[in-house]
């Protein structure tokens, strides 16, 4: 089991500027002190430091945006979706 470093003092972002929580600011597979208010959390191997987000007890993934929309392509033939 890790432990993720919870900085209360930051903020963590969605992508689209909306306040998820406070900030995975490391992790680590043992704890070391920390100045408040800094603290510990136990977290999964998969957390990664700003990555992740503290909220109610829990430590989550940031969300992906979402995926660019297609590139459309004009030929002799009409449009034609290109996909990346």
């Amino acid at each position: 089991m890790k432990h993720a470093l919870i900085s209360p003092n930051e903020t963590a972002y969605s992508y689209d500027g909306t306040a998820l929580g406070q900030r995975v600011a490391e992790v680590a597979d043992t704890f070391f002190e920390v100045a408040p208010p800094l603290f510990w959390a136990e977290c999964s191997d998969d957390v990664v430091a700003d990555q992740f987000y503290y909220t109610g007890g829990e430590i989550l993934p940031v969300p992906l945006p979402p995926p660019p929309p297609p590139v459309s392509v004009v030929d002799q033939q009409g449009p034609t979706v290109v996909a990346e």
